[in-house]
């Protein structure tokens, strides 16, 4: 399966496998079943995992629905109360942080909790601590098998922590780090997207250059580095690029 974001392969490295052991021989999903709720903004990647692991039978892993943005995930998880949400980490509408940080009371109830496993093609590690502060249960990358994806949702199903190995280490480093650096509050006012725009301009990147790395319009472009100019009180892509460089952001 693969989608503007990057594949998810019928085969992966070692390096890309989950942290946690696999069950081995039939479907990691045999006797047993899990609803599930699709995020993500690219539809033909939606439809790729769908296709992947969505048949029931064999994978034990109901697709109960789909969302696109951050306002329609909400929507979507509240109506079905899945057990697990795959969950990208760049959204339109605020991000995946923004879909944890609304879904609070669903990941906290004591009955039917919902619990999310983010599916990204970023591996970067502010993206891996900002999901897993919000409350995700794992992360993984779009590189995964689908056998591999389906065990880690039922794993994610039961409580369990699921990282790619690289990425546990990202986690363990910020947690158990003594001297780990404050949260940058003006950072934090963006989301997640207009971190990523921040960075491209921080590089020198025209704005239609941007447009096209991140599948956007350069209006959307235009309006991202807008807000970022005005949430960061900054006037021009000049002081934005010192502030970046500044937090070693580039």
């Amino acid at each position: 399966m693969s989608d503007a974001n990057g594949p998810v392969e019928s085969g992966g490295s070692a390096e890309e496998t989950p942290s946690a052991s696999a069950p081995q021989g039939a479907a990691a999903g045999a006797g047993r079943h899990v609803r599930v709720v699709l995020v993500d903004d690219h539809r033909m990647f939606r439809t790729g995992v769908q296709a992947e692991i969505g048949q029931t039978e064999r994978t034990g892993v109901e697709v109960v629905g789909e969302a696109a943005d951050v306002d329609q995930a909400v929507t979507v998880i509240t109506a079905t109360r899945p057990e697990v949400v795959l969950l990208d980490v760049h959204l339109p509408g605020g991000g995946g942080v923004e879909v944890l940080r609304r879904c609070a009371p669903l990941m906290a109830d004591a009955e039917q909790p919902v619990r999310f496993l983010a599916l990204s093609v970023s591996d970067a590690a502010e993206d891996v601590i900002g999901v897993i502060r919000g409350g995700a249960r794992g992360y993984v990358t779009k590189t995964i098998t689908g056998t591999d994806l389906v065990d880690s949702i039922f794993r994610v199903q039961d409580g369990d922590a699921v990282f790619s190995p690289r990425l546990a280490g990202f986690v363990l480093d910020a947690f158990a780090s003594t001297d780990a650096p404050p949260v940058d509050e003006d950072l934090d006012r963006l989301t997640q997207r207009e971190r990523e725009v921040l960075r491209l301009i921080a590089r020198g990147y025209a704005y239609k250059e941007i447009a096209k790395q991140l599948f956007i319009s350069v209006k959307t472009v235009e309006s991202h580095v807008s807000a970022v100019l005005r949430k960061l009180q900054l006037s021009n892509r000049h002081e934005l690029t010192r502030w970046a460089t500044a937090r070693r952001l580039v």
